[in-house]
């Protein structure tokens, strides 16, 4: 119970078989410890270079399984009590701030937008304490326009959701599954919500077809006139529209009830100045309340609350706000809490999640684990903030009561003097010589600066919480080709590792500020790309050996044999158990290895690369947006969970070389199994794995006939580079 007699508005639980899983690790700590005894006492002459390469590489294995310890030694779940919470604070809730951010109206299509935006307006929560902000990095019309449609539709879906208790509360999602209406009325409001929807979809569809908005519509609405001086989306003005002010009596939807603030900001561009890509966007709206010179929201709405969402990230439980306030608002442990961080889930996985987007293991273990060492990172999109932790506020602890001290913020002008006097808090020059992406705001200079961002956070005092509730809180848009997933973990995996290279590593900036597990808990991301190396050594070089028939492992008679043999089976047994505890398949947890694979032998090795380039000054940092729309056959083949391989790609050249390598190393070897069995098992089995698990990449390079095939040249290359491997190996040894 709380010092004032009142029960916590969340509890902790920590979970449970955790002796055992201790004393498994151990066992596996002892397993790791005798494959490099092994291998530091016995060098043979033949293959010793392979042999020392093979050292090194179980050295990397078993130091980063170490590491990953820290992840799931004290796991912590949380439950809220929204109850007490509105008990407690029923008539006293703090003003929410919400920011959707979109950048490029074609990889992020305006119907996508509005209905992330039309889900959170929607929210079972005071509509007069809820204000909207769309950020639109690509200043774009459509966009515009689109959040103008939905400013008039939101009249109608606001109370129809209120009224029918609707979940999800995106139109679309709801409407493709809507339930069947209880009762004649029902069904009446349920068919006429969805004609207004399907009318209004349409115009903003036939408007994004044609590229441009109509003069008549352009007519009916002043905001249009401020792309007149619009020249690209790098280089305009600053465009500022208040679309609903829901500081206005009039503003109500159709049942009388107040609508929720909504904005549209396109923040001004200049070739000249660095924009800073998402993190500029976000910072052109957040704001420190003790600091004079303010930003958008704060002069707008000045919630101490702030929720970011990406474009793509729908709202799927209209009660998570006070699930978010449970934490912040107790009253023993709430004055700690910096951001309330909850999972990523999408939409759009398929039964048995070919490309292994939901990341699973990450979101139902590890950052569990976080939980009970600090708190989670900060991911950059379905986060809660307290807006002045954003900005460099460190932890006093002496903030008890806070939001009563910070209600009824608002700001008193007019829309036109408000859009007068604040559209250049949002100009070019405005961070110029000033702290904001350094001491101030999301940080500036890497591809992840939401993880830097956490991490300063947390070294200010502040603890994070990861709320992981059984209604999934948000629902996205995962990527639905091979190439889209490979290109999104080249991102996380080359910012993760700049972020080990630079001040911000939680191994500097975390001294003496963090904890030494919550230090290794974010290393164990940052050192996604270096895996590279040691991945690619062990998929490459056992095989080749094997062709030329010259052991790299103990044989099965030699008591060196169970090491090996228990850490594979005991890593991978376990490996398999946590994944269906975590509510996947085995078939799930088969293309998550699949996919683990791909990605340390082509994704982080082209991070670990490019990063390596740009420390060296070759290469400059960029941020690249995932598409969130595909064609249509290619999302049937995604639905039948077919790998897509349609497009010329580098990394593509490196998987199906390495593919075909095995394959010719695994073919090579059956002609001589006899022979060497007894001494070269586990790297036959090595090369069998890699074979199977390659499958997918041998139909896509010679089976296949759709458009998702391999594309010739890489499959040429890919075949002669891995003659060329296989060729060197037999003759060289």
């Amino acid at each position: 119970m709380g010092s004032n007699g009142n029960f916590p508005l969340f509890e902790t639980k920590r979970a449970r078989g955790r002796l055992m899983y201790k004393l498994f690790a151990i066992t596996m700590f002892f397993g790791i410890i005798s494959i490099w005894v092994y291998r530091a006492s016995y060098a043979p002459r033949e293959g010793r270079w392979a042999w020392i390469g093979l050292f090194g590489a179980e050295l990397w294995f078993g130091l980063y399984w170490l590491i990953t310890q820290a992840l799931r030694w004290n796991p912590v779940y949380h439950c809220t009590y929204r109850d007490r919470l509105l008990q407690r604070y029923g008539n006293e809730l703090p003003d929410v701030d919400i920011f959707v951010c979109t950048a490029d109206p074609t990889l992020e299509p305006p119907m996508m937008v509005i209905n992330t935006v039309l889900s959170v307006m929607a929210y079972d929560y005071p509509p007069k304490n809820l204000s909207v902000y769309v950020s639109d990095d690509g200043g774009s019309e459509l966009t515009f326009y689109a959040l103008l449609e939905a400013s008039n539709f939101c009249k109608h879906w606001i109370p129809y959701c209120k009224q029918f208790n609707v979940e999800s509360r995106s139109p679309a999602a709801y409407l493709m599954s809507a339930p069947h209406p209880c009762s004649a009325y029902q069904a009446q409001c349920l068919s006429s919500i969805t004609k207004l929807y399907k009318d209004m979809e349409n115009r903003i569809v036939v408007a994004a077809t044609i590229g441009r908005i109509p003069a008549e519509i352009r007519l009916e609405h002043e905001g249009f006139s401020q792309w007149d001086s619009y020249s690209s989306k790098h280089n305009h003005d600053t465009i500022l529209q208040i679309l609903i002010d829901g500081r206005d009596s009039n503003a109500t939807d159709t049942s009388g009830c107040v609508l929720p603030t909504l904005i549209y900001l396109a923040r001004e561009k200049r070739p000249e100045y660095p924009h800073n890509f998402k993190a500029g966007a976000m910072n052109a709206l957040v704001t420190y309340p003790a600091v004079l010179k303010i930003r958008v929201s704060s002069s707008i709405s000045n919630a101490p609350i702030i929720l970011n969402v990406d474009c793509d990230m729908c709202s799927n439980n209209s009660q998570s706000i006070q699930d978010a306030l449970c934490f912040f608002m107790d009253e023993e442990n709430g004055n700690e809490i910096a951001y309330v961080q909850f999972p990523q889930h999408f939409a759009n996985i398929t039964k048995n999640d070919i490309y292994s987007s939901s990341l699973l293991v990450i979101s139902e273990v590890e950052f569990q684990g976080l939980n009970g060492i600090g708190g989670p990172l900060y991911i950059g999109t379905c986060c809660f903030h307290r807006r002045d932790t954003l900005c460099g506020r460190k932890n006093t602890r002496d903030d008890k009561g806070e939001w009563k001290r910070m209600k009824n913020g608002k700001i008193k002008e007019s829309c036109e003097e408000l859009k007068e006097r604040i559209s250049g808090l949002a100009s070019s020059k405005y961070e110029e010589k000033t702290e904001w992406g350094k001491e101030m705001g999301l940080k500036y200079g890497c591809p992840v600066e939401d993880v830097i961002t956490g991490l300063a956070i947390q070294c200010r005092g502040w603890k994070s919480v990861y709320f992981n509730p059984t209604k999934k809180s948000f629902l996205g848009i995962a990527p639905s080709t091979l190439v889209e997933s490979l290109v999104q973990q080249k991102r996380w995996s080359e910012g993760d590792l700049q972020i080990l290279l630079s001040k911000y590593s939680p191994l500097c900036l975390g001294r003496g500020n963090i904890s030494l597990a919550l230090q290794m808990g974010y290393c164990c991301y940052c050192l996604w790309a270096p895996n590279c190396l040691a991945t690619l050594y062990y998929s490459i070089i056992p095989s080749l050996y094997l062709l030329a028939a010259i052991p790299l492992f103990p044989q099965i008679s030699s008591p060196w044999f169970l090491p090996f043999s228990y850490v594979i089976f005991a890593k991978y047994t376990y490996s398999l158990a946590e994944f269906l505890l975590a509510g996947g398949s085995v078939l799930g947890w088969w293309n998550d290895q699949r996919m683990w694979l791909f990605k340390r032998t082509s994704a982080y090795l082209f991070a670990f690369v490019d990063t390596i380039l740009k420390l060296l000054g070759f290469l400059n940092s960029g941020f690249i947006i995932s598409a969130k729309v595909a064609d249509e056959d290619v999302s049937e083949r995604y639905e039948r969970e077919i790998m897509e391989f349609g497009t010329s790609s580098p990394m593509f050249t490196i998987l199906g070389t390495i593919a075909m390598l095995n394959l010719f190393c695994f073919v090579g070897m059956v002609i001589k199994v006899a022979i060497i069995y007894e001494t070269m098992l586990l790297q036959i089995l090595l090369c069998g794995v890699l074979v199977l698990i390659n499958w997918p990449l041998y139909q896509a390079l010679f089976l296949r006939r759709d458009r998702g095939k391999m594309p010739v040249s890489v499959a040429i290359k890919s075949v002669v580079l891995a003659s060329f491997g296989c060729t060197c190996s037999l003759y060289l040894y």
